[in-house]
């Protein structure tokens, strides 16, 4: 299945720009900024202190309302990937955004790759000199019946790293464990091919004894695509072969060095890994 998440969705889209303060950032106490709220639900930004060669551990946490998700990079049919950006001003960088398992919602014809409860998205941040003030600009999708783009403005100011912040360390840490996991001798792709015509994805796995059943493969190719239907799937012991649709790729796409990633979650266990054609 061929997925683009510009396409037109469901009923109504309505465009918001939101900020929790009166000024032009979210601001509150060192740590954490306030609270950007929404018709369906709220988001602000946590952080610690950088350590000695400047890396600040952060997260954009969000929190959608009973009934609500917000999306994975890669959000399904339609929908919005969440965009972090920091004001250049800042004297802050964002090095990389790390995106929790997701779930697969099915609704009428709309495929969903999203979030249906409270998630941090963990952000790895650089730090220059001076007194470090992160202003960012977060920009997401929250979905119910309609689907709501949430902007807001976030701003904090860390404090100093000797001091303990066991709120915000307690988060980043459950941010982390929800990260899918690198390949492990038991849990990977040991073989992938792609079709002549360039319609069918061939994966081999290993997976985790015990699981039944085919387990949810995500294939992430060029911006915007997204590959998830399965055929022909079968698992024996360890082992499950599948093919993937890939559909119609961009006009000229030349596959030669590409890296394609692939998220597959098997029961309660998650693996993220590249998948590459020389």
């Amino acid at each position: 299945m061929m997925i683009i998440f510009m396409a037109p969705r469901r009923l109504l889209m309505a465009v918001i720009s939101v900020t929790a303060a009166l000024g032009p950032f979210c601001s509150a106490r060192a740590e954490m900024s306030a609270w950007a709220e929404a018709e369906g639900g709220r988001m602000r930004l946590v952080a610690l202190a950088p350590d000695a060669g400047g890396k600040i551990r952060a997260g954009l946490q969000i929190e959608p309302k009973p009934g609500w998700i917000t999306y994975w990079r890669e959000p399904g049919n339609s929908g919005i990937p969440p965009q972090v950006t920091i004001a250049p001003a800042s004297g802050v960088t964002l090095d990389a955004i790390g995106y929790p398992v997701p779930k697969h919602f099915f609704k009428d014809g709309i495929e969903d790759i999203a979030y249906d409860a409270p998630v941090t998205l963990p952000l790895s941040l650089m730090a220059g000199k001076g007194e470090i003030k992160i202003d960012a600009s977060a920009f997401i999708g929250i979905c119910k019946d309609i689907c709501v783009p949430f902007q807001a403005n976030l701003s904090l100011k860390l404090g100093r790293a000797m001091q303990s912040h066991p709120e915000e360390e307690a988060i980043l840490a459950a941010a982390d464990a929800t990260l899918p996991k690198p390949p492990s001798d038991d849990f990977k792709v040991t073989a992938h091919a792609i079709s002549p015509d360039r319609k069918t994805l061939s994966l081999t796995l290993a997976l985790p004894g015990g699981g039944k059943g085919a387990p949810d493969i995500i294939v992430t190719g060029p911006s915007g695509y997204a590959f998830t239907k399965q055929s022909g799937g079968k698992r024996d012991g360890a082992t499950f072969k599948t093919d993937m649709a890939i559909g119609k790729l961009p006009k000229d796409y030349d596959m030669s060095g590409k890296r394609w990633g692939v998220l597959v979650i098997d029961g309660d266990r998650a693996i993220e890994t590249t998948l590459a054609f020389d």
